[in-house]
């Protein structure tokens, strides 16, 4: 069992209930934002995009332990206007993402001006990197080499890093397989939490899509699981919420410490405008949110049945941390 710090601990408490994850995500940004205009039939303002998140978050807060969301559109705005509770941890992400390039031409991008020192200045929980990789790929020795450099700096300040690891096929033409997708998902955990990643965010490691048989994505999250040495959380992957709660049931029983979850549960808000959004959000959303929250409290392993921190004793304060 790895060890960590009270400082990395005290923060994962802080996201987690009972060492369970119920995390809300919505650090989308580009992406959602050409949606939003898409259904409005213009480009909307920075004040209505804020407005947005905040909406998002108010409605489904209540029924998380944590909440992710990016710094230009939402987390001066959840503290400003006391959206985000003093009770839920705040992750922040480090990237910025370009979506039109083929994930294996995607390099890591990091928000202009923000960083890690930063979030944790505003009281933030944890760091969240996403990152297209492949082992085989030939740019995986530097993605892996940027991945240390934010290990070594979240534990001198002993904030977690949560990875969000994603699979992509080497060749363009094709699409990834279940096999390809299975293998590239477990060397990336190995490898990833081997290297002191505190939290990992990952996919579930079949495509639904390819196949709708329980007993085999039971079989592929049991192997994943295998590979983890850090705690690992779901992400949902804009897929619909019915599949998602299939997949988050069998993944948490299967050793996940929870979910972080974003468009599966709020993604038809996108489409709808003035009180249908609101609607959607206090009723249909807010409850997939509390059904989510009691699958993972009643199936989920805690992360601190993989992280241990060492027994204190009174000069604990006097050692390297």
């Amino acid at each position: 069992m790895a060890r960590i710090s009270y400082g990395k601990a005290r923060h994962l408490q802080r996201c987690s209930q009972d060492g369970k994850f119920v995390v809300l995500a919505i650090d989308h940004r580009d992406n959602l934002l050409n949606e939003l205009n898409r259904h409005a039939g213009r480009s909307i303002t920075d004040s209505e995009f804020i407005t947005f998140k905040r909406q998002t978050v108010s409605a489904l807060l209540p029924h998380t332990t944590g909440l992710l969301i990016d710094p230009a559109f939402g987390i001066a705005d959840t503290i400003y206007n006391n959206t985000l509770s003093a009770s839920r941890g705040l992750l922040a992400p480090l990237e910025v993402t370009d979506y039109d390039r083929h994930p294996s031409k995607r390099e890591p991008t990091f928000i202009a001006g923000w960083s890690i020192e930063q979030i944790k200045q505003v009281g933030g929980d944890g760091v969240k990197l996403l990152l297209y990789y492949h082992p085989d790929a030939p740019d995986a020795a530097a993605k892996r080499e940027k991945v240390q450099q934010i290990v070594e700096r979240c534990a001198r300040l002993q904030l977690p890093f949560y990875l969000e690891p994603i699979a992509y096929t080497l060749d363009p033409a094709k699409t990834l397989s279940n096999q390809e997708l299975l293998q590239v998902l477990i060397e990336s955990a190995r490898i990833f939490s081997s290297m002191g990643v505190d939290v990992l965010k990952m996919q579930f490691p079949v495509d639904a899509k390819q196949t709708e048989d329980e007993a085999e994505w039971l079989s592929a999250c049991e192997a994943l699981n295998a590979a983890c040495e850090a705690p690992w959380a779901l992400l949902s992957a804009g897929i619909t919420y019915e599949t998602f709660l299939r997949q988050a049931q069998i993944a948490c029983e299967s050793g996940a410490s929870g979910v972080i979850v974003g468009r599966a549960v709020w993604a038809e808000a996108v489409n709808l405008q003035g009180e249908e959004r609101q609607q959607f959000l206090t009723e249909t959303a807010s409850a997939r949110m509390a059904e989510l929250q009691k699958l993972v409290m009643s199936s989920a392993h805690p992360w601190n049945s993989r992280l241990q921190m060492t027994e204190p004793t009174p000069d604990w304060y006097l050692k390297p941390m």
